[in-house]
């Protein structure tokens, strides 16, 4: 059983030598999601998100919502374990696999395969499960012989189907999704869709960060709107509504 919860849980990012409630953090206030906050010694920090409480399950697909800069890319590394919150409680209980920068832990000196172990590591695989996951990754990412090359002679979409075939091969019990989809040409795209999809519909709690209508209607039941470090849930009608008053469609 997969679980995710977040007990008032607030994640702050300090900001030295910074001039508090100077010009420049009046219009950074408005432009970006976090609050900007004076603290003794004329040290700022930005509240990237205040205070946040939820309750994940199976079956729960999450679609998080906001503007640029709201913090969803900050919620997801929280809901990873990248950022440590300075207060509240993270629970996690399940395997978690993350997509929020495909190129993390590439090296451009190292082989495709020499890279597909790497990532694999980093991933949480041991090297028996990346070992019995190759076969897989090398029919996804058509790279033949390239494999066997220095990654820095790829294209730039070369790189992002070997990172992608690699990402998508852990089954997690909890899925993190910063906005991928969109990557690539077009035939990586659809092939990048239908193994996201396959791996979607197998996860207990599957998060998304995403500026897409369409994909929040066919991906998500629930859905959290962050603005100011805050988060709203919202019902799927309002979720909409915001999304077409935000993007004008």
């Amino acid at each position: 059983m997969a679980r995710l919860t977040l007990k008032n849980v607030t994640v702050q990012y300090p900001i030295y030598n910074s001039r508090s409630f100077s010009l420049r953090n009046q219009i950074m206030r408005v432009s970006t999601g976090g609050r900007i906050e004076s603290e003794a010694g004329q040290v700022s920090v930005v509240t990237a998100l205040k205070d946040v409480s939820f309750d994940l399950r199976d079956g729960d697909a999450v679609a998080l919502m906001g503007h640029n800069g709201a913090g969803k890319s900050t919620m997801l590394r929280t809901l990873a374990g990248v950022y440590t919150p300075i207060s509240g409680q993270i629970v996690r209980e399940g395997r978690v696999s993350t997509m929020l920068e495909l190129g993390a832990g590439i090296d451009g000196e190292l082989s495709g395969y020499e890279n597909i172990t790497r990532m694999g590591v980093l991933l949480g695989m041991s090297l028996k499960e990346i070992e019995a996951h190759v076969p897989d990754i090398e029919q996804f990412c058509q790279l033949g012989d390239f494999l066997r090359l220095p990654v820095r002679t790829y294209s730039s979409g070369m790189s992002t189907r070997l990172m992608f075939a690699v990402a998508t091969t852990v089954q997690p019990d909890i899925l993190l999704v910063d906005e991928i989809f969109g990557m690539g040409d077009a035939e990586f795209q659809v092939n990048a869709k239908r193994r996201m999809e396959s791996l979607i519909e197998k996860v207990g709690i599957f998060v998304f960060a995403t500026h897409n209508d369409e994909l929040i209607e066919r991906y998500c039941n629930r859905f959290f709107r962050l603005e100011h470090g805050n988060v709203r849930e919202m019902t799927r009608d309002e979720a909409l509504a915001a999304h077409f008053a935000a993007t004008g469609r």
